[in-house]
């Protein structure tokens, strides 16, 4: 199956605001490589999504996405440093220790969508792989 490689994969992220979705993206590293009146394309390094100028309610409030780092508390200390919470009124959790794995926090962006932030340490009782 070696000539089903798949090259990337990237999710439509869904917005309420648009301009204030991209610039919440911006304030929290990614960088906006492109934007039209409907779409934008965020990255950061190899990883990207699309923001979609699209909202539905019921949509962006099951809406989730992983971002996995190398050092989840550098992350964090960025979220605060750039006051994103009280700056945007998004909901968010500080870093905690997850037993199968991972240290992680939590931010919800100003659409609702929840992302979990984190990276791989050693699991309460083994080992596994994310």
């Amino acid at each position: 199956m070696d000539e089903l490689k798949i090259i990337e994969v990237k999710a439509f992220v869904p917005s309420r605001d648009f301009a204030l979705s991209k610039q919440f993206y911006q304030d929290l590293g990614f960088e906006l490589a492109w934007s039209s009146d409907d779409l934008a394309y965020l990255r950061r390094g190899t990883s990207s999504f699309l923001l979609q100028n699209f909202y539905n309610k019921e949509h962006a409030g099951n809406f989730m996405m992983h971002l996995l780092v190398e050092d989840v508390d550098a992350w964090w200390s960025h979220v605060e440093t750039q006051g994103l919470i009280g700056r945007y009124g998004v909901k968010a959790e500080p870093p905690s220790d997850k037993p199968w794995g991972l240290r992680d926090f939590v931010i919800v962006d100003p659409t609702g969508v929840l992302w979990r932030v984190g990276q791989n340490i050693e699991p309460a009782g083994g080992t596994a792989q994310h």
